[in-house]
C-alpha cells in the first residue's frame, strides 16, 4: 500500500514533465537557482543509486533473501559494466541537449521505479536472479545520465569560477540528505526485520522531492554553452548578487557538439561557423588524446577498484551474524560516512580553491589504503568473537571513509571542470572520468565479493589495501596542479621570493601578489 501511495505521488510530481515536448513547466518559488539546485542534489543521492545501490540493496538481498555474496557481486557487475558502457554516451548526449533538466528528472524516474521493483519482485535464494540482474542492467544504463546531468547543470548555471563553491554546496547536501534517508531506511528495516524489503519505499519520496525542485528550474537560468565547457563564464555569477540570465541574452545552441569523431583541432558545422570567430568544441578523438586526461582516467579507476567493495563488506561483515542489530549497524556504516562526507565537501569548497587541487585530492586517496589495513587488523582480532567493542571499531573506520570518498566525490569534478575547460565538452570528459570509476566498481564489486567468499574477509582487506596505493601512487608523480589560478599565484610568488633574495625592491612591487 505505501509503494502504490509513492507510486502515484511519483506520478504526480512528474507529469508535467513528459507534456509539451519535454519542457518543464517551472515552479514560481524565493530564492536563486543555485539554492534550487543544492536542494535537488539533497535528494539525488539517494536516487541516483538506488539507495545507493549496492550498499543496502546488497544487505537486504544476502540477508533478507539468502542472496549469496558472489550472486550479490555479478548483480554489482552487471550494474557497473552497464554504467561503464552508457556513461560517455550520456555525457556526450548532456553536451549536445538543451533539454537537461528534462533528461535528468526521467532517468530519477525510471531508476526510482526498478529499486521498487527490486524490492517487491526479489525471490528467495535467488529463485529470479536473472530478472534481478536485467533490472541492474536497465539501471546502471538510466543512472549514467545522472552525473553527467546534474553537473552539466551546474556549470551552466554558476559558470567554470563558480564550480568550486557550487559543487561543494551540492556534495554537502548530497551526503546530507543520503544520511537522512539512509536512517530512515535503517529504523525501517529494524523494525520490520526480517521482511525488510518496505525499508524501500523510502526511494520514491527521495524522488519526488528531487523532482519538485527540479521542476523549480527555468530553462533561462541554463547557458547551454558554459554548460558545455566550450566557455568559462555564465551570466550567472557565483557571489551573493546572482541574477539569473534573461531570455533575451540566452541563445539556443549554435555550436552544438557535431557527430564528427575524426581527428582535428575543432569540430565545425560549416566553413562559415569556423570563420566567423565563434568558439566550436573539439572532437571527442582529441579530447581522448589529452594525457592529462588519460592519467586522471587511470587515477579514477584505481581509486575505485580498491574502493567499491570495501564498504559492502564491512556492511555484511557486521550483518551476517547479528540478525536486526546487524541490519541497523550496517545502515550506521552509510550514515557515518555521509556525515563526514559533509565536512569533507566543506573543507574542499572552502580550501581547493586556496591551496590546490592536488594536495587535498591525495589526503583523500591516502585515506584508503590506511582504512583497509585497519580494517585487515580489526577483523583478525574479531575471529570468531562477536564482541560489540570490536564492532564499533569496525564501524568506526567509516569516519576515513568519510573523509576519502567526501574529498574525491567532490574533486573529481572540479579537477575534471579544470581539464576540459576550453574544449566544450564538459559533460563528455565528465562521463570518461565516471566511465573509469564504474568499471573499476565494477570489478571491484565482483572481486571484493568473490575474495571474501573464497579466502574470507581479512585477506580481502589486504589485498584491497594493496591495490589502492596505486592511485595514490600515479596521482603523486604524474598528475600536476589543475587549478589555473593556483598556477599563477604560484609563478607569482616564486618571482617575488627570488626577487626579495636578490634585493630588488622595485621587481617586487611590479609583481607583487594582490
Amino acid at each position: 500500500r505505501l509503494v502504490k501511495v509513492g507510486f502515484e505521488g511519483l506520478r504526480k510530481m512528474t507529469g508535467t514533465i513528459f507534456k509539451n515536448g519535454g519542457n518543464v513547466p517551472p515552479i514560481k518559488l524565493n530564492g536563486s537557482a543555485k539554492t534550487t539546485l543544492s536542494r535537488v542534489a539533497m535528494f539525488l543521492g539517494e536516487v541516483r543509486d538506488g539507495l545507493t545501490m549496492i550498499n543496502m540493496q546488497n544487505a537486504f538481498l544476502i540477508t533478507s533473501k539468502n542472496y549469496s555474496e558472489k550472486e550479490a557481486g555479478v548483480m554489482f557487475f552487471v550494474f557497473g559494466m552497464s554504467q561503464f558502457f552508457f556513461q560517455t554516451p550520456a555525457g556526450y548526449l548532456m553536451d549536445y541537449s538543451d533539454k537537461k533538466v528534462t533528461l535528468l528528472g526521467l532517468a530519477a524516474v525510471l531508476t526510482t521505479m526498478l529499486t521498487i521493483a527490486t524490492a517487491i519482485l526479489a525471490k528467495d535464494d535467488g529463485e529470479n536472479f536473472g530478472l534481478m540482474v536485467f533490472f541492474k542492467l536497465l539501471q546502471g544504463a538510466v543512472t549514467a545520465l545522472i552525473p553527467p546531468g546534474l553537473n552539466s547543470i551546474t556549470q551552466g548555471i554558476v559558470g567554470s569560477e563558480g564550480m568550486t563553491d557550487q559543487v561543494s554546496k551540492n556534495e554537502i547536501m548530497n551526503h546530507f540528505g543520503t544520511a537522512i534517508i539512509v536512517l530512515s531506511g535503517s529504523l525501517l528495516a529494524f523494525g520490520l526485520y526480517p521482511n525488510i524489503g518496505m525499508l524501500f519505499i523510502v526511494s520514491p519520496i527521495a524522488c519526488i522531492g528531487m523532482i519538485y525542485f527540479l521542476c523549480q528550474i527555468r530553462p533561462e537560468d541554463i547557458d547551454h554553452n558554459v554548460a558545455r565547457g566550450l566557455v568559462s563564464s555564465s551570466s550567472a555569477k557565483s557571489d551573493s548578487n546572482y541574477k539569473p540570465p534573461t531570455l533575451d541574452s540566452q541563445q539556443n545552441i549554435n555550436n552544438k557538439p557535431s557527430f564528427i569523431f575524426g581527428f582535428g583541432a575543432k569540430s565545425t558545422d560549416s566553413p562559415d561557423e569556423y570563420l566567423n570567430g565563434s568558439p566550436k568544441a573539439d572532437t571527442p578523438l582529441k579530447v581522448l588524446r589529452d594525457p592529462l586526461l588519460l592519467t586522471f582516467i587511470l587515477i579514477c579507476f584505481c581509486f575505485h577498484l580498491s574502493n567499491a567493495t570495501v564498504l559492502p563488506l564491512v556492511m555484511q561483515t557486521l550483518a551476517l551474524d547479528n540478525g536486526r542489530s546487524g541490519i541497523l549497524m550496517s545502515g550506521s556504516c552509510i550514515i557515518v560516512s555521509q556525515i563526514i562526507m559533509v565536512l569533507s565537501a566543506k573543507i574542499c569548497g572552502d580550501y581547493s580553491g586556496v591551496y590546490g587541487r592536488k594536495k587535498l585530492f591525495i589526503i583523500g586517496l591516502l585515506t584508503l589504503p590506511i582504512r583497509c589495513f585497519i580494517l585487515t587488523a580489526l577483523v583478525a582480532m574479531r575471529g570468531d568473537d562477536e564482541s560489540n567493542f570490536l564492532n564499533v571499531l569496525i564501524l568506526s573506520t567509516q569516519l576515513l571513509d568519510g573523509v576519502g570518498a567526501g574529498i574525491f566525490g567532490t574533486m573529481y569534478v572540479l579537477v575534471t571542470s579544470d581539464i576540459s575547460g576550453g574544449t566544450g565538452r564538459f559533460s563528455l570528459t565528465l562521463g570518461l572520468t565516471t566511465s573509469a570509476m564504474s568499471i573499476g566498481g565494477t570489478i571491484s564489486g565482483y572481486l571484493g565479493q568473490a575474495l571474501a567468499q573464497d579466502v574470507g574477509y581479512r585477506e580481502a582487506f589486504l589485498i584491497l589495501g594493496f591495490i589502492s596505493l596505486i592511485s595514490v601512487s600515479v596521482y603523486l608523480l604524474c598528475m600536476p596542479e589543475t587549478l589555473p589560478s593556483f598556477e599563477e599565484t604560484e609563478a607569482k610568488r616564486e618571482i617575488v621570493m627570488t626577487s626579495i633574495a636578490e634585493g630588488d625592491e622595485e621587481n617586487v612591487v611590479e609583481n607583487k601578489i594582490v
